[in-house]
């Protein structure tokens, strides 16, 4: 999927075709050459959530040669995700360079990021995060149907 920009642009422009809990894309992929692309925008949830995208794609490679992904509600930052290497911190060795920047010191906390990759679509794995963490507590639960009584 990464190999052409076609083949992106396919997947990017039907994100919100596949994924229900996107309400609006603004995501735009350029080419900035033969073999790269630009891919940047946004994508809305319900909640006030936003998902902010930046991607650069090595259509020659079929990689990602950089990426940064930052979650917001509101105009609260709640996180992002970057590839800058921090070599010096074992604890983010497992999934070098990928990791997360959370709360609090967003800037300087940074955690392992085991769904991050260079060579396949990040969107799936983020589009889940952002269902499974934040959006699970805006749908209203199953009404519980109560047990006939027996007179």
């Amino acid at each position: 999927m990464l190999s052409s920009l076609v083949s992106y642009s396919r997947f990017v422009y039907t994100i919100p075709d596949r994924f229900h809990s996107v309400k609006r894309s603004t995501l735009i992929l350029k080419p900035m050459g033969v073999a790269v692309g630009e891919l940047e925008g946004k994508v809305d949830f319900e909640s006030d959530i936003a998902l902010r995208v930046y991607e650069v794609i090595n259509f020659a490679a079929a990689t990602l040669t950089y990426y940064s992904y930052t979650v917001y509600r509101g105009g609260e930052k709640l996180y992002w995700y970057d590839p800058q290497p921090h070599p010096d911190d074992p604890m983010l060795a497992s999934t070098h360079p990928h990791h997360k920047h959370v709360s609090p010191d967003i800037k300087h906390n940074r955690i392992p990021a085991p769904g991050l990759t260079f060579d396949q679509p990040n969107f799936p794995f983020l589009i889940r995060e952002i269902e499974e963490t934040l959006l699970r507590f805006t749908e209203e639960p199953p009404v519980a149907s109560s047990p006939a009584t027996m007179e």
